[in-house]
């Protein structure tokens, strides 16, 4: 269980108390501030009987004692624990007995001030020795010191044991509370950005006959904020950080790729994520030049690691032109526009004359999802230049036309059961035949005006027959889609990158599926993705196991995904506007409605969207009709 207020943490067990076992403890800016947390009211430690999130930043436990003698087998305390990212915990004992009660209560404290890599990987030394300070105990090290403050102060506290101890006299019905505040080297507590009124992200909500729709939209925008951190140098610019507890820094593709999802809940996070990596784009001449730095990332077994930082770049111009596109100030576009245009000349002079766009390294492959975001940024990005006057737009649509035709023969591969996207290309020209979940991003054109997409990179057979093999049980477990098809080689159900779901190409998947006409494939994952969600509390993971849904049947966790993260919690957005099918043009003055048909989820009406700067809602129909309910003052509805 993860409360998040980054740069905030509080890992725990069901069980309530933080035992220093593993990953538990609170953690500030990626150290752990306490390690162990055990609470023992007349010398027993409450018997556990229900843990849950309470939000994305607090979690609340609840135990039971029984302290008086020959009272029979119900209990006859409460204790009840809250314990929140910003690093208090309340403690409160509630009395069901019948007479007076003397309670001693004793909270046994402790950590080793380890870096969560450090926890992550096993090699923690033994815990601090503590001191007491104020009213409560520190610890110190080399690197750092942590304290933490009871109130009311203890009767007594102990160092040598790191004990804090209180007596309380209780009544029938009476309770008494202590609240623990945890602290690394003296700063007060933290409190989440997003939680904070002013917040990028519209508090928007969702409503219909699916249960699990509100619980989804609610929970996701939760967990977003709870990700939300702001550029230091530049306290007015927030981005998201990758996921927790393993990602809490900066990830740019991801975070660029969050944002995009998150639009239709406002621009500001949008234009804050820009112009955070703006300020991170390589500057001057050389084969680098305008690119947007980013780590590499694992590819699974059939391909080389690839560069994020190409696909950041890639996005970063996507990004601008589909912000403007839902209302992003042309002042704040202008604004950003070179470092678009950065991005776009880089783009032109690494492919060269060449039709495609190979990977930095050299000897690398010619990837397909690479491709695919280079083909929509030059499209969106023609778009954009031309809005504002800029030359260049002419060029990168006549690269693009090339693109398409070369990719269309170069990357299909046909076989008996009619063909199929090639993953990528050996730097010799073979393709690679592996089924993967890469190919959704051919899927993924972007939002030109009038509400119309880009055209894609496969043809209207292909097309077809990708959304086929999408929506085969190869591909589709029944809980999203797979990362790697199940009759492939060196297929993996919990393969990160070989087998288990990912949540965001999920979504990916049935935005394109749906924009492209293919409702059945993409009702059926999205109906997957909502069982899964409700699975995990409606907290989606970063990604799960691969397994076959069955029925009766749970999906398994990933133990390393973050949980939340970024890409997941807004991939709930996008799937949800989907359904309504919500195209803005606002520059233009117009939105475009194309609802999902087949009504997958019955009626649903989505609140406190943004279009254009201002509040907007839609309701969708159990016909798939959909009814704009409030939009922007002279707003039109597209045709």
């Amino acid at each position: 269980m993860i409360c998040v207020a980054l740069p905030g943490l509080a890992i725990s067990t069901e069980e309530g108390q933080l035992a220093g076992r593993g990953l538990e403890g609170y953690y500030r800016a990626g150290r752990r501030v306490l390690s162990r947390c055990q609470v023992r009211v007349a010398g027993r430690e409450p018997l556990a009987v229900q843990a849950r999130m309470a939000s994305a930043d607090r979690a609340r436990f609840v135990g039971t004692l029984r302290v008086t003698p020959h009272g029979g087998p119900d209990p006859d305390v409460v204790v009840e624990r809250t314990r929140s990212a910003d690093g208090r915990e309340r403690i409160t004992l509630r009395s069901a007995a019948p007479r007076p009660l003397r309670l001693p209560v004793e909270v046994a404290l402790g950590t080793d001030l380890a870096d969560l890599g450090a926890v992550a990987a096993g090699a923690v030394g033994p815990e601090l020795p503590a001191s007491v300070h104020d009213a409560g105990l520190r610890w110190s090290c080399a690197t750092g010191a942590s304290c933490v403050t009871a109130d009311p102060p203890p009767a007594d506290a102990l160092a040598s044991a790191g004990l804090l101890r209180w007596d309380f006299d209780l009544p029938p019905g009476g309770s008494v509370t202590v609240e623990l505040r945890v602290r690394l080297d003296g700063p007060g507590p933290v409190r989440a950005t997003g939680r904070t009124a002013t917040s990028p992200l519209a508090p928007a909500r969702a409503s219909g006959d699916d249960p699990r729709v509100p619980a989804l939209l609610r929970t996701s925008i939760a967990d977003l904020q709870a990700l939300l951190v702001r550029d230091p140098t530049h306290t007015v610019d927030t981005h998201l950080a990758a996921g927790a507890p393993w990602r809490c820094g900066l990830a740019p593709a991801e975070a660029l790729a969050a944002a995009r999802m998150t639009l239709p809940l406002g621009t500001r996070l949008a234009a804050g994520t820009l112009r955070t990596l703006a300020r991170t784009q390589v500057m001057g001449r050389g084969p680098q030049s305008g690119l947007i730095p980013g780590p590499r990332r694992d590819a699974g077994p059939h391909l080389p690691p690839g560069c994020t930082g190409t696909e950041a770049t890639l996005l970063f111009p996507v990004l601008l032109a589909e912000a403007r596109r839902w209302g992003l100030h042309d002042q704040e576009t202008e604004e950003l526009l070179p470092s678009a245009e950065r991005c776009l000349t880089w783009l032109r002079a690494t492919v060269g004359e060449g039709p495609y766009l190979r990977d930095p390294q050299p000897g690398g492959p010619v990837r397909c999802e690479t491709q695919a975001h280079a083909h929509r940024a030059a499209l969106l990005g023609a778009d954009l230049l031309d809005a504002f006057g800029r030359p260049g737009g002419s060029g990168l649509r006549d690269w693009a036309r090339g693109l398409r035709a070369a990719f269309r023969q170069d990357f299909w591969i046909d076989d008996r059961g009619g063909g199929r996207p090639a993953a990528a290309r050996t730097p010799d020209g073979r393709p690679l035949p592996h089924l993967g979940v890469t190919t959704v991003h051919l899927l993924d054109t972007g939002l030109l005006g009038g509400g119309e997409l880009a055209p894609g990179l496969l043809d209207k057979v292909q097309t077809e027959q990708l959304a086929r093999l999408l929506g085969s049980p190869v591909m589709d477990s029944g809980w999203g889609l797979r990362g790697l098809g199940a009759k492939e080689t060196a297929y993996n159900a919990f393969g990160h990158r070989s087998g288990a779901v990912r949540v965001h190409e999920t979504a990916i998947a049935v935005a394109g599926l749906t924009a492209a006409g293919y409702e059945k494939e993409a009702g059926s994952l999205l109906r997957g993705v909502l069982a899964a969600a409700a699975a995990f509390d409606h907290r989606l993971p970063e990604m799960y196991a691969g397994e076959q849904r069955s029925e009766g049947s749970a999906p398994l966790p990933h133990p390393a995904a973050c949980r939340p993260a970024a890409t997941a919690a807004a991939s709930g957005v996008l799937l949800l506007t989907t359904v309504a099918g919500v195209r803005p043009d606002a520059p233009a003055g117009t939105v475009t409605l194309r609802p999902m048909a087949s009504a997958p989820l019955g009626e649903i009406g989505l609140t406190g969207l943004r279009v254009a700067g201002a509040p907007f809602s839609v309701r969708v129909s159990r016909l798939g009709l959909a009814m704009v309910e409030e939009a922007a003052d002279g707003l039109q509805l597209g045709v």
